[in-house]
C-alpha cells in the first residue's frame, strides 16, 4: 500500500490545518495496536485514528465507531494521564520519512505546562506509536522493542528516542531534474526500481507512475532506455515532487475494474492502470484513507478475530468426518451379519454331524437353490451347540451395533451440518458483533467454554440485514444461525415469503408481505439472489433457492440454531450479484 512519504506529506498538511489549536477530549484504545483520539477544535470535533498494525499502519481522521474494551490498556491509561485535555501545537512530517510528530502541550502532575511528543512511525512491521517528553525521553510506546527484538534500536520507557536506521537514500524534495537524471543509469534494473532505491519516501506506485507518464509504460529497463528517455523520466518525477512541495495533492483510490477489489491509493493522480482500474478522487487524503483502509482493516480485524473460531470449527469437523468414516465402516461390517445367522442355522440343523474338536465343517447350504456346499469355521474347544450359539451371538451383536450406529450416524451428520453452517457464517462475518454472536452461540451449545466472553446480563441485540426490493418490499436476511432463527421465527409473519438455498449452507431470507400473490416476480428473484449471495454458492451460477410461505417452515423440537424443515416449496435458479446487493441496500437508505 502506498502510504509513502508523499501520502504522509498530504496527511500532515491536512491534519495540521484541522487539528492545530484543538484540545484532546478523549483517548481510547479499541485494539492492541490502535488508538482513537477525539479532538475538539473551533471548526468542530474530529476523531483521529492512529494504528500501528503491521498489515495496515496508518493515521487519519475517521467517522467509524469502534467497540472499546471494558478495561483500558496500560498505554491508553498513560496517554490519558499525560496528554488528556492537552492542546495540539502542530502535526508535522519528519523530513520526507514516514514519521509523523504531533506536538502536544498539557499540564503535568505538578500543574506546570509541559510539551509532549506523540510520534507515529508508519513503517510496516516496524510501525509504532511512541510518547516522549520534550527532550525525547520515551515515556512509553504501544509496542515495546527490546534487545531480543532488535539489537540496533530499542524502544522502551526511560530510553532516549532514536530515529530508525537510515537507508542512505536521498530526499527527493531537494533534488533537481539534473540530479534525478544523474541518478538514473542504463543498467539491467528497471527504471522505476532505480528511483525507488535512490529516493526516500517514494512508493513503487509513484515510481512506476513517473516512468509511465514519461514513456507510456512502466516495465522498461535502464539498458533499454536512451538518454532522452531517462531525462523524460527525471522531468516527470520532478514535476510530481514539485507538486508535493507546493501542496498540490489529488487523493485517489484505485479499484480493479473487473473484480471491484481495492488495489491501492495515492496522494496524486494515477494513470498507469488505464482501463484495467477505476480511479476515484477524493476531496482530502483523510477521506481517501478512510474509504480505503476501513474496508481493508475491517477485513483484517475480522480475519484475526475469527481465526481461532475457524480453527476450532475445522478441528471439530475433521473429528466428525473421522467419526463418520468409522461409522460407515461399522455399518459395512454389520451388513454381513446375515452370514452369521445362516451359519448358526446350518450348524443347528446339522448338529448331529458335528464333533467337538473339529476346526471346520462342510455343509449343504439349504438357503441356496442349488444347495452349494459351504465351509463353516468352528472353535475346537466349543461344543457343537456352543459353536452355533457363537454365531447367533455375533449376529445379534452386529444387529445391535447397526441400530446404534445408525442412530449415532444421524446425530453426527446433523452435527456436521450444523458446524458447516456455523463455519460458513464465520466466513461471511463483516463486523465484530457478528463474530461475538457466533462465539456466544457456540458457548450456549456447549462447544466452547465460557471465558467471560458471554455476557448473559446484557440482552443481545440481533439485527439482521435489511434490503428493499426495486418494487418497494422489505427483505430481511440473517447472516448467522441466531439471526436466521430471529428472521424466520420472530420477525416474520405466516404470510411472509421465506427463501433458502437448496441443500447449500446459507442464510434465511424473508420478504415482508400480507399477500404472497401480490408480490411481483422480480422481488422473488431479488430475494432469491440475496439468499444465494449470502450462502456457500455465492460465486456460482444458477444457484437453486427454495421459497415458500413462512407458515410452511417449522423448527423441530430440540433442533440446533438455524435448523428448520419446510414443505410445499418451489425452487428458483439464480446467479447472485454484488452490484444488485449494493443497490438493494441503497434502496433501504433512500426509503428511510
Amino acid at each position: 500500500m502506498a502510504l509513502d512519504g508523499i501520502a504522509i506529506s498530504a496527511l500532515c498538511h491536512e491534519l495540521n490545518e484541522k487539528l492545530s489549536g484543538g484540545r484532546i477530549d478523549k483517548i481510547h484504545q479499541p485494539e492492541r495496536d490502535e488508538l482513537i483520539v477525539s479532538v475538539r477544535t473551533f471548526g468542530g470535533a474530529h476523531k483521529l485514528l492512529i494504528c500501528a498494525n503491521p498489515s495496515y499502519p496508518r493515521i487519519h481522521i475517521t467517522n467509524s465507531q469502534k467497540e472499546n474494551p471494558e478495561k483500558p490498556p496500560m498505554f491508553c491509561m498513560l496517554l490519558r494521564k499525560h496528554i488528556s485535555s492537552g492542546k495540539i501545537l502542530y502535526v508535522k512530517q519528519d523530513g520526507f520519512e514516514r514519521i509523523i510528530k504531533i506536538g502536544i502541550e498539557s499540564y503535568d502532575e505538578m500543574g506546570y505546562l509541559s510539551e509532549k511528543l506523540l510520534i507515529v512511525e508508519i513503517m510496516g512491521k516496524h510501525s509504532n506509536i511512541i510518547l516522549t517528553d520534550k527532550d525525547g525521553k520515551i515515556l512509553d510506546s504501544i509496542i515495546h522493542v527490546d534487545i531480543s527484538v532488535s539489537s540496533v534500536r530499542q524502544v522502551l520507557p526511560g530510553l532516549m528516542y532514536e530515529f530508525p536506521p537510515s537507508q542512505n537514500k536521498k530526499n527527493p524534495l531537494t533534488a533537481s531534474p539534473e540530479d534525478i537524471a544523474f541518478s538514473l543509469c542504463h543498467s539491467e534494473s528497471e527504471i522505476w526500481k532505480q528511483l525507488l532505491d535512490t529516493y526516500t519516501g517514494i512508493s513503487p506506485l509513484i515510481a512506476r507512475e513517473a516512468v509511465h507518464l514519461a514513456l507510456g509504460r512502466c516495465d522498461i529497463f535502464g539498458i533499454e532506455a536512451s538518454n532522452d528517455d531517462l531525462e523524460k523520466v527525471a522531468e516527470e518525477f520532478y514535476e510530481i515532487i514539485k507538486g508535493i512541495k507546493e501542496k498540490e495533492f489529488n487523493p485517489c483510490i484505485i479499484t480493479d475494474t473487473d473484480s471491484k477489489k481495492l488495489l491501492d491509493f495515492s496522494a496524486v493522480h494515477i494513470s498507469q492502470y488505464q482501463n484495467l482500474a477505476k480511479v476515484e478522487h477524493f476531496a482530502s487524503m483523510n477521506e481517501a484513507l478512510e474509504g480505503f483502509y476501513m474496508k481493508k482493516a475491517s477485513s483484517e480485524s475480522i480475519r484475526q478475530r475469527s481465526g481461532d473460531l475457524l480453527k476450532f470449527l475445522q478441528t471439530s469437523l475433521e473429528r466428525c468426518y473421522k467419526k463418520l468414516q468409522i461409522q460407515d465402516q461399522t455399518l459395512k461390517k454389520a451388513a454381513k451379519r446375515e452370514k452369521y445367522k445362516m451359519y448358526g442355522d446350518l450348524l443347528t440343523a446339522n448338529i448331529y454331524r458335528i464333533n467337538q474338536g473339529m476346526k471346520e465343517i462342510t455343509l449343504e447350504n439349504f438357503y441356496s437353490e442349488n444347495m452349494e456346499e459351504i465351509k463353516i469355521p468352528l472353535k475346537e474347544d466349543l461344543s457343537p451347540s456352543g459353536n452355533a450359539q457363537r454365531y447367533y451371538i455375533k449376529y445379534n451383536k452386529e444387529k445391535t451395533a447397526e441400530a446404534e450406529t445408525l442412530k449415532q450416524k444421524k446425530l453426527n451428520e446433523e452435527e456436521i451440518d450444523y458446524l458447516e453452517s456455523v463455519q460458513e457464517a464465520v466466513v461471511r462475518c463483516e463486523t465484530n458483533s457478528e463474530i461475538t454472536q457466533i462465539r456466544n452461540e457456540l458457548i450456549e451449545e456447549g462447544y466452547l467454554k465460557n471465558k467471560g466472553r458471554l455476557q448473559r446480563k446484557k440482552k443481545e441485540t440481533i439485527t439482521p440485514m435489511h434490503f428493499v426490493s426495486d418494487d418497494g418490499y422489505d427483505i430481511y436476511v440473517g447472516k448467522n444461525n441466531k439471526q436466521n432463527d430471529y428472521v424466520t421465527l420472530k420477525l416474520s409473519r405466516s404470510t411472509d415469503i421465506w427463501f433458502h438455498t437448496k441443500e447449500i449452507h446459507g442464510c434465511h431470507a424473508i420478504v415482508k408481505t400480507s399477500d404472497a400473490m401480490e408480490v411481483p416476480d422480480e422481488t422473488y428473484f431479488q430475494a432469491a439472489r440475496l439468499a444465494a449471495f449470502y450462502s456457500k454458492g455465492r460465486g456460482s451460477e444458477n444457484v437453486p433457492v427454495d421459497y415458500t410461505e413462512v407458515k410452511n417452515v417449522k423448527k423441530p423440537s430440540g433442533a440446533k440454531p438455524g435448523m428448520v424443515i419446510y414443505v410445499d416449496y418451489n425452487t428458483l435458479y439464480v446467479t447472485p450479484s454484488e452490484e444488485e446487493k449494493d443497490r438493494l441496500l441503497a434502496n433501504k437508505e433512500k426509503s428511510l
